[in-house]
C-alpha cells in the first residue's frame, strides 16, 4: 500500500472528520451569534425564492442517496427484495434529478450573489471559497454518475462494493484503503471534494445545516409594533397612554407620574 493511498483514504479522512466535530463544537460553544445563514433576502428576494428551494430539496435528497447507498449495505437492500438493477435505476435516475436540482439552484444563487450589488457587497471572502467547495463535490458526483452509471457500461460501475465498506471501516476503526485503490478518478476526486468540504464545514455559513428548527411549526406569532401615530389601530390599554406635554412626580401618590397643568392665558 503506497503512502499516497494511506494519505488520502485514511490519514486525510480522519483529519476532515475530526475538524467536523471539533469545529462545530466550537462555533456551538464560543460562536453562537456567528451561527447563522446570514441571509440577504433584504437586498433580493425572487431569484432567493427559486433558487433556494431547488437547491436545499435536492442536496437534502442528494444526502439521502448517499447514506442508503453508502451507508447500508447491499445484502440490507437485497433482503428487502431491492435488487441490483432495481437499485441502480433507482439511484440513477433519483440521485441525477436530485444532483440537477441541487445544481440549478446553487447556480441561481452564485448568479443572484454575483449580480445583484447588495448581495454581493454582504459576501465575504470566506463565502466564495464555501460556494466554491460546495459546487465542487456536487459537480464532479454528477460527472462520475455520468461517466459511469449513465453512459458507462453494463450496469454502471457498483460503489457499494469499493467505496462503501470503505467508508464504514472509517467509522469502526478498522480502515481499507486498498478498497480505494483500483476505484475510479471520478469517483476518487468526488469523495476527497467531499470530505475538503467537511473539513472547512463549521467555519463557513453552512453550520447552519446542524439548526434545525424544530419548534418552527408551533413558534407563536410574530407581532410587529410601530410608535407612530397613523399606524396605531386601535386606542392603547389602560396604562400606556402617552403622556403629552411636561410630567412631574406626584409624591403624595407613591411617586406615580403625572402630567403638569397646562398654563393659564
Amino acid at each position: 500500500m503506497s503512502a499516497l493511498t494511506v494519505l488520502l483514504w485514511i490519514i486525510f479522512p480522519y483529519i476532515s472528520l475530526t475538524m467536523l466535530v471539533v469545529g462545530t463544537f466550537w462555533r456551538w460553544r464560543h460562536d453562537k451569534f456567528g451561527w447563522t445563514t446570514k441571509s440577504s433576502e433584504l437586498y433580493e428576494s425572487p431569484m432567493l425564492r427559486l433558487g433556494s428551494p431547488l437547491f436545499h430539496y435536492g442536496i437534502l435528497a442528494v444526502g439521502a442517496g448517499h447514506v442508503m447507498g453508502l451507508l447500508i449495505p447491499k445484502s440490507w437492500t437485497e433482503a428487502v427484495g431491492l435488487p441490483e438493477s432495481g437499485y441502480h435505476l433507482l439511484a440513477t435516475v433519483g440521485g441525477g434529478l436530485a444532483g440537477v436540482a441541487a445544481v440549478v439552484g446553487l447556480v441561481l444563487l452564485i448568479v443572484r450573489r454575483r449580480l445583484n450589488h447588495g448581495v454581493f457587497q454582504a459576501t465575504s471572502p470566506n463565502d466564495k471559497v464555501m460556494y466554491v467547495l460546495l459546487a465542487l463535490p456536487v459537480v464532479l458526483g454528477i460527472v462520475a454518475t455520468l461517466l459511469h452509471q449513465v453512459f458507462g457500461s453494463g450496469d454502471g460501475y457498483d460503489y457499494r462494493d469499493t467505496i462503501s465498506p470503505w467508508l464504514r471501516s472509517l467509522f469502526i476503526l478498522q480502515p481499507q484503503a486498498q478498497l480505494m485503490a483500483d476505484v475510479p478518478l471520478s469517483f476518487q476526486l468526488h469523495v476527497v471534494a467531499a470530505f475538503l468540504l467537511f473539513a472547512v464545514w463549521p467555519y463557513t455559513r453552512l453550520v447552519h445545516a446542524f439548526s434545525v428548527p424544530l419548534g418552527y411549526p408551533t413558534r407563536p406569532y410574530i407581532v410587529y409594533r410601530s410608535r407612530a401615530a397613523d399606524h396605531v389601530i386601535r386606542r392603547p390599554d389602560r396604562g400606556w397612554e402617552p403622556i403629552v406635554g411636561p410630567v412631574s412626580l406626584d409624591r403624595s401618590r407613591g411617586g406615580t407620574v403625572r402630567p403638569e397643568p397646562e398654563p393659564q392665558d
